[in-house]
């Protein structure tokens, strides 16, 4: 659990933990080491008078060892009489493997918490949209808010799949939206401002649905005239409703051109080219990927390769062209959530991608003698003799792969800051992978 220390105290070097949940804080981490003086000034802008801090986890300036201790007796350093390590190379390679375990495990308990605590503020704003407008607004507003200061760092961010809540269709959708939104926004120099808009737009883009009868919100292939129009609806009533909540002009627009396209095939406003903003450019594309890995109808979903590769080909006239590339290429060619095949023959599950380096993911690799439990994630950026030859659909998998990897029926993102990284791959090189 770690000790308490008061803000006051505080020193670089110290690793901490944050609590009062991740929407309570501007950093990317709850728990982590203190790096500048800077982050000990936000803290204490918190309001905050103590935290809680894990000693053998901190490196103060002019402690003793790795951790501000003498190396103890039987540790895994050299015992300078024998000249040998005096622990056995198994028992340290298990450690090690425990050590990276236990790390991998908590990163992805803690992307998963902060999805779900998303999530949750995601539904009381839409439950209060009504009821209780000005409510609904700072809600929203706050949430946004809380997602782009995590992303505003120096480091990469790196989109991840998490487990997501069964059955919770709309706050995922929204999520996953919003998520890819404001990183393909980000990569695409949009000024703070217009991201906001841009994230508050992206959370309640299907807000009018809420006014709709539940057989209208979502629309069958084949529906007749009465019921396309009752649901081509929903975005004049998510602005008349975006405007009682009082949203920006920037997020009412991004909520209008939710499903306008650049050659004037859209609606409600058969919108074109530049006069749909980019916020809404940037929407209109990620809305349609993510309906087309997670629909709301019967119709089959696409994996996510399938999903990339059909925007690629055939989206070209119906998105805008730039809008399109920076999305294939922060997505990657295997977005997370992909099932593929190794160039050593292994099967796979892509479980994070970099959104700045997206040709090397981390993949899951079926192991059939490591428990799923005790698998690493294996970085391809780091593999430099094993890639990804091919995507497949579940289908096409052993029975036993398939229960191993473990797709879950829907796809959900969330995003994770990484260390620096090195700049992303050329253009043409996604491309090439893609065609």
């Amino acid at each position: 659990m770690g000790s308490t220390i008061a803000v006051d105290q505080l020193q670089v070097g110290m690793f901490i933990h944050m609590d009062g949940g991740w929407l309570s804080h501007p950093f990317p981490l709850s728990s982590f080491s203190i790096t500048s003086p800077a982050q000990i000034d936000v803290i204490r802008g918190l309001g905050l008078t103590q935290v809680r801090w894990s000693p053998e986890k901190s490196h103060l300036p002019g402690a003793q060892g790795a951790e501000g201790v003498e190396p103890a007796a039987g540790s895994a350093a050299v015992d300078a009489r024998a000249g040998q390590p005096s622990v056995d190379a198994a028992q340290a390679a298990a450690r090690r493997h425990g050590a990276l375990l236990a790390a991998q495990r908590e990163t992805q308990q803690q992307c998963e918490r902060q999805f779900g605590e998303a999530a949750l503020a995601w539904h009381e704003a839409w439950a209060a949209a009504t009821a209780h407008p000005a409510e609904s607004r700072a809600k929203t507003v706050s949430l946004a808010q809380a997602m782009l200061d995590k992303m505003v760092t120096g480091d990469d961010i790196g989109i991840r799949l998490v487990a997501g809540a069964a059955g919770d269709r709309p706050a995922a959708h929204a999520l996953n939206v919003s998520v890819i939104s404001l990183l393909l926004a980000r990569s695409l120099g949009l000024a703070a401002e217009e991201l906001l808009d841009l994230g508050v737009g992206a959370l309640m883009h299907d807000l009018g649905k809420i006014e709709l009868p539940e057989r209208v919100r979502h629309v069958e292939p084949g529906a007749g005239a009465a019921e396309l129009n009752a649901y081509r609806d929903h975005v004049a009533k998510g602005v008349a409703l975006g405007k009682k909540i009082g949203l920006t002009a920037g997020a009412l627009a991004v909520i209008a051109q939710h499903h306008e396209h650049a050659d004037a095939s859209g609606f409600p406003q058969r919108l074109a080219g530049e006069r749909i903003t980019l916020a809404g450019r940037v929407l209109v594309l990620v809305n349609r990927y993510d309906n087309l890995c997670n629909p709301s109808t019967r119709v089959p979903p696409l994996t996510p390769h399938e999903a990339v590769a059909m925007l690629f080909a055939q989206g070209r006239a119906r998105y805008d062209t730039a809008v399109l590339n920076a999305f294939i290429r922060m997505m990657g060619v295997y977005p997370a959530g992909s099932l593929v095949q190794l160039t050593d023959d292994r099967y796979a599950i892509v479980v994070a991608v970099n959104s700045t380096r997206p040709l090397k993911p981390r993949v899951l690799v079926h192991e059939p003698g490591v428990p799923r439990a005790e698998a690493l994630l294996l970085d391809l950026e780091q593999a430099s003799d094993v890639g990804i030859r091919r995507s497949l659909t579940a289908g096409k998998l052993p029975v036993t792969t398939l229960e191993y990897l473990d797709p879950r029926p829907r796809v959900h993102y969330y995003f994770e800051p990484l260390g620096p990284g090195a700049p992303a791959e050329q253009d043409d090189a996604t491309a090439a992978a893609m065609a």
